[in-house]
């Protein structure tokens, strides 16, 4: 064990040279370089908006990208973030002394409420410059307002709640549709709900929150200056037009579940937050007396809607005394305080404060603070200036907490895509899994980690721990690269030696059987993985060896039949003399590779099971590596032996086909040894032609010598067309058969004759047989009694002969009279044929001046033309054209050749005579006019076109030319 780890720290280091900087598995530092490259970005950036108001600020709120702010007590002036360079300017219109109270605008920044100190609410829509009272909420000084997020739009508030500062709870809802003088009023309803009380009677509504459950719950959280109320019901069918009432008809009864806390401020304030991307808010937190109450907001929960609730105390200086906070905004993991000279951000997970942001005198004490949800930035206000918070990059930090907390899933969660970060997670949790003797989960912790591996080894190794080792070494090995194959190599190796040293302490023990097992089942399932074949199949040399060392035969021959090593597996079973399972895993397997390697062993001890295989394998063998085998096994010359053999090589021939020269010549060889009548048989099946058959003829010939298979000998002989040597051995064998033979040089008559004499010869002189002698003169119409005589001898007696002496001078009489028959015939052909000649000499046609053309249908005597025994007439020109297309080709060349050259050649001049000089000259350049034109008519000429063979020999030509047939069917349409 100590070598592995030690050949392994060596791979480590020389792939750290190698490989600087790579995190993978034989790095033995943690492969991250953490330089800050930038200054970190605060994650709350403070800036002042570039504006001076013209009167000091009294309200402002901010929602949907609209900002809102009261200057004064009667200027109201809204902007369009996106649009910041527009201001809109509205007047109230108020004559009296009435201040502003609060603004509330809905989530959809469409609709603001103005509360007024004389108890009087405005409204105004962001698509008006009115600005319209609400006469019946008038005589109410509203606190809180909580809007409907889920039935709101641009044009109607739907039911919304309005809390008062007398505790009261109304249900209103609003319309932005503006009428005439007679037009309906914005306020389409007012109706009172609920009363909220404390100890001392109706306590004011400090902030109202309405919310929707997936499941349809409405959900409502109302707090005073000490308590917070939960209103938790199901709206009933047809609920969106009631509104609210049904939710709060439930507690009129009974008062709703709250929290109550013994400190006041003389106010609260409730801060919700929703992530951009959910439509639901995720958490709250309640600015009190006491502190503030944080905690996550569950829809899911039938009870309460408040979950994970603790109380975070205020920071030092802040409290209900000399510096009490006047608003509160909660982010993912902060709230914000906001107190009269600064802000406050304490985390939400520790309480500690991270940041304290003072502002100048100057600018006066802060009166509120907001944050718009749909951008997430925080707005602060004095009287005189206007400042915004950036929120970047807030959970940048969260994992560093989550991790001091043990909380180590969160702590991954935040820092996923920062694999430095992960890297430290996954190292803490390890060592706390560690500590908590969870090896198992520690080691998986660990593989994933950049530590140095050899201080993790020794560190499971120390503790005794090797199912937590081969957990840390399988989940390293599957994190290698391709190109790691020297640690994939020495992993694989550890492994094995630790399964198989772990099942060699178990085996034996009865007590252990079922962990036996269970480690049994995991080694397997090691070498079986698809994630670590290919570092398996680099190793399967080592892993051998080791398997091998530890005697577990078992497992080699799982592991060899995993690595498809069947070779292996085949040569296990051979070397323990289990032939069959041999022959299985090869029957299995179908390696013709290994059927050729160990057919040699297996055909001497199941010699019928093997060849049975063979013969299932069928054409993916190939025979000719199998006929060593074979040769081997049938040199003893056993019956057995000799027959397993033919029957492969049968099947080869007959079944599968082959024509490979070396298997029907050891096919030839199995029949001349043990089974001449096959031999005959198989021969005779192959044919007579010598370019047909697939044995060696002359091998075969001199097998079928040695072993004194005349017949075979015979036919072979007349294969190879030796037909002398072919009768001589015949005649020692059977007369008839060499009948045969000599029968069959049917195309040289001489050589038949020759083989006949020797028959005759042979029955003469030999058996000393007349009759079959003069038999054989029968069979053969070649021989003649003359030829035969000479081989009788001198006392035999004329008698004998009598009958085929008197056959043969009829013959000869017969011919002659057939040979003057024939002359007379062609004597009087010849007289026919000069009476003929003569009546041709004589024959003559007349053209008169009406005939036409047989082709063009022209006046035939305008060109030169031709005229036919038969009647039809064609213009030269015509002629030459309807005969072209029906000539072969190389007439039609030499037509086209004979129009060159009479085209060329020079006319004669009308009225001279030529010397007998001057054509001698124009013999001896080549053909005469006179000559060309003969043989011009001879082509052209020899027939009519009509009447004659051509015409003939076109009757299978279609009427239209195929070419032209498109174009021929068009002009008939």
């Amino acid at each position: 064990m100590a070598s592995i780890l030690d050949e392994y720290e060596d791979s480590l280091s020389r792939s750290a040279v190698l490989q600087p900087g790579c995190p993978s598995v034989g790095i033995p530092h943690s492969g991250y370089v953490n330089a800050q490259l930038e200054k970190e970005v605060p994650i709350f950036t403070k800036q002042r908006i570039d504006f001076t108001p013209s009167e000091r600020i009294t309200s402002l709120v901010v929602s949907c990208n609209q900002l809102c702010m009261s200057l004064g007590k009667d200027t109201l002036l809204r902007i369009d973030l996106g649009k910041a360079n527009e201001p809109n300017h509205v007047e109230l219109g108020r004559k009296d002394d009435a201040k502003v109270h609060k603004m509330f605008l809905d989530h959809t920044g469409s609709h603001l409420l103005i509360a007024l100190s004389s108890t009087e609410v405005l409204y105004v829509n962001r698509n008006g410059q009115k600005v319209r009272p609400l006469a019946r909420w008038k005589g109410q000084l509203v606190e809180s307002v909580g809007w409907n997020k889920a039935l709101g739009t641009e044009s109607s508030t739907g039911p919304i709640l309005v809390g008062t500062t007398q505790g009261q709870i109304f249900e209103a809802e609003l319309s932005a549709s503006e009428g005439g003088l007679f037009g309906p009023a914005p306020d389409l309803y007012f109706r009172p709900l609920y009363v909220l009380n404390e100890e001392g009677g109706p306590a004011p509504v400090c902030a109202l929150e309405a919310e929707r459950g997936p499941d349809g719950r409405g959900f409502v959280i109302a707090t005073t200056r000490q308590r917070l109320f939960q209103f938790i019901g199901r709206a009933s069918e047809g609920a969106e037009v009631q509104g609210f009432s049904g939710l709060f008809a439930a507690y009129a009864d009974h008062p709703p579940p709250f929290r109550e806390f013994p400190s006041s401020l003389g106010y609260s304030e409730l801060a919700f937050y929703t992530p951009k991307l959910r439509s639901a808010p995720r958490a709250f937190a309640w600015m009190m007396g006491d502190g503030v109450l944080y905690g996550a907001l569950d829809c899911g929960r039938p009870d309460s809607l408040l979950s994970e609730e603790r109380v975070w105390e205020y920071p030092e200086g802040v409290g209900p005394g000399a510096s009490p906070p006047l608003a509160i905004v909660l982010t993912q993991f902060h709230f914000l305080l906001l107190l009269a000279d600064r802000v406050e951000a304490v985390c939400t997970l520790t309480g500690q404060v991270v940041l304290r942001d003072h502002f100048l005198e100057k600018f006066g004490p802060l009166r509120h603070m907001v944050k718009d949800s749909s951008t997430g930035h925080l707005w602060a206000y004095t009287e005189r200036a206007v400042f915004r918070y950036h929120v970047q990059r807030e959970a940048r930090d969260v994992w560093r907490t989550y991790l001091d907390m043990n909380r180590f899933d969160l702590a991954k969660e935040y820092c996923r895509e920062r694999p430095d970060c992960l890297d430290t997670v996954l190292a803490r949790e390890a060592e706390f899994c560690f500590r908590q003797r969870r090896y198992l989960e520690s080691a998986r912790c660990y593989a994933l980690t950049q530590s140095y591996f050899e201080e993790i080894a020794l560190k499971f190794l120390e503790a005794r721990q090797e199912e937590a080792l081969a957990e840390f070494l399988q989940r390293k090995l599957a994190g290698l690269k391709p190109a790691e194959r020297t640690q994939a190599t020495l992993l694989t190796t550890w492994l094995t030696e630790l399964y198989l040293s772990r099942l060699g302490a178990l085996q034996g023990d009865p007590e252990a059987l079922s962990l036996y097992r269970e480690t049994r089942e995991r080694f397997r399932s090691f070498l079986s993985s698809p994630r670590h074949k290919e570092w398996l199949f680099a190793s399967r040399a080592s892993i051998h060896e080791l398997l091998a060392s530890h005697g577990d035969t078992e497992h080699m021959v799982y592991f060899a039949v995993i690595m498809q090593d069947y070779e292996r597996v085949v040569a296990y079973h051979c070397q323990h003399e289990a032939y069959e399972e041999a022959l299985a895993v090869l029957a299995r397997h179908r390696d013709p590779q290994l059927f050729y390697k160990f057919s040699p062993i297996l055909i001497r001890h199941i010699p019928r099971q093997l060849v049975d295989a063979w013969i299932e394998m069928g054409s993916r063998l190939d025979a000719r590596q199998l006929i060593p085998a074979l040769v081997n096994y049938s040199q003893g010359g056993e019956a057995q032996q000799v027959s397993q053999a033919t029957r492969y090589m049968e099947f080869c021939v007959n079944v599968l086909g082959e024509t490979e020269q070396a298997i029907h010549n050891y096919l030839l060889s199995l029949y001349a040894r043990s089974q001449p009548a096959s031999l005959l048989a198989y021969l005779e099946q192959a044919g007579a032609s010598p370019h047909r058959v697939h044995y060696d003829l002359k091998y075969a010939l001199r097998l079928c010598a040695e072993h004194g298979h005349h017949r075979a000998c015979v036919h072979v002989y007349k294969v190879l067309e030796l037909y002398e040597e072919a009768v001589d051995l015949a005649l020692q064998v059977d007369v008839d058969l060499a009948k045969q033979c000599a029968d069959l040089p049917e195309d040289d008559e001489e050589l038949r004759k020759k083989l006949w004499l020797k028959i005759a010869r042979h029955v003469v002189q030999e058996e000393e047989d007349v009759q079959t002698a003069m038999a054989c003169l029968a069979s053969c119409p070649l021989l003649k009694i003359e030829d035969v005589l000479p081989f009788f001898p001198d006392f035999v007696t004329i008698d004998h002969f009598k009958e085929a002496i008197c056959s043969s001078l009829k013959a000869y009489n017969h011919h002659i009279q057939e040979l003057q028959r024939e002359m007379e015939e062609a004597t009087a052909s010849a007289q026919r044929i000069r009476r003929d000649l003569q009546e041709l000499r004589g024959r003559y046609g007349t053209v008169e001046p009406q005939d036409k053309c047989a082709t063009c249908d022209f006046p035939l005597l305008n060109r030169p033309f031709y005229l036919f025994l038969c009647g039809h007439m064609f213009h030269a020109d015509c002629l030459l054209q309807a005969v072209r297309p029906g000539l072969p080709a190389y007439k039609q060349a030499r037509l086209e050749e004979l129009q060159r050259k009479l085209g060329a050649a020079p006319a004669p001049a009308k009225g001279s005579t030529r010397t007998k000089e001057a054509e001698a000259g124009a013999a001896a350049a080549g053909p005469s006019r006179e000559q060309l034109k003969a043989d011009l008519d001879e082509l052209v000429a020899a027939e009519c076109v009509y009447c004659g063979e051509l015409m003939i020999r076109s009757i299978d030509r279609p009427f239209i030319d195929p070419q032209r047939y498109e174009e021929e069917h068009l002009s008939w349409l």
